[in-house]
């Protein structure tokens, strides 16, 4: 077991990559925090990671909100007395609006959940990983957050930033014993199609010049691999940097 008596937090785990990432984290031994704004979601993976006998808790968690990251951070050292992996998965996409379509109020939910809650949950662990000079931080990025046409302006901006911040966290930590790096999974199936409203015709057409190029689509297990092997020592000495998992896609 890779994981064997580690405390790691998943968030966005009730279904897809987080998920699957939570459900093999746990059969590697590790303990887990599920966490999800879908509550009856996470409770699902839970019981069947427990039923498998792993361990876990069921945390609900809107991460667009300060106390509740807050929360999820405490949740576990309370529960399990330390934390050792976070995995940074909620996100949520847009609607491919481009630049002159933005709405204020869509771009700042974007970036809620798929930036700001990045810095947060991360700034809350990093004093737990300090103490021990020990952490690792898996940030789940997307091949849009390295190339310009595969979702709407706010979508691609927002994960070029979680980008960004992985690689300055990943830097300026790199001596006291902590990791932090981000996956980019290409197309996968998962739902996060759902949060996707009135998709913007004109950035959809746009995009769909790239999507014709996808290899393939992927599971969520194959990206929950990826994480694994970040979360183990396996990957001691990968630091600071992106994993890209998408079949090929991006290597046109």
């Amino acid at each position: 077991m890779r994981l064997q008596g580690k405390v790691a937090v998943v968030t966005g785990a009730a279904s897809g990559m987080g998920k699957a990432i939570a459900e093999l984290f746990a059969l590697e031994g590790a303990k887990v925090v599920v966490s999800d704004i879908n509550f009856e979601g996470v409770e699902t993976v839970v019981s069947g990671i427990v039923a498998n006998g792993g361990t876990a808790i069921p945390l609900k968690t809107n991460v667009a909100e300060k106390q509740d990251i807050d929360h999820l951070i405490d949740t576990a050292v309370q529960e399990y007395g330390t934390l050792d992996i976070l995995v940074n998965n909620a996100g949520i996409m847009d609607g491919f609006e481009p630049a002159g379509d933005i709405e204020d109020e869509k771009w700042e939910r974007v970036f809620a959940v798929n930036t700001t809650s990045v810095m947060r949950a991360t700034r809350k662990a990093l004093p737990i990983f300090l103490e021990k000079q020990k952490g690792v931080i898996i940030n789940i990025a997307s091949t849009g957050g390295l190339h310009g046409a595969h979702a709407g302006a706010t979508y691609t901006a927002s994960k070029h930033a979680v980008v960004g911040f992985t690689k300055n966290t990943g830097y300026m930590y790199a001596q006291k014993g902590i990791r932090c790096n981000a996956i980019a999974p290409g197309a996968v199936e998962t739902n996060i199609a759902s949060s996707m409203k009135n998709l913007n015709e004109f950035g959809l057409g746009r995009s769909k010049l790239g999507q014709s190029l996808i290899p393939r689509a992927g599971q969520p297990e194959e990206i929950a691999s990826v994480a694994l092997f970040l979360a183990s020592d396996e990957s001691s000495f990968v630091n600071g940097t992106v994993v890209t998992a998408d079949a090929g896609w991006t290597s046109l």
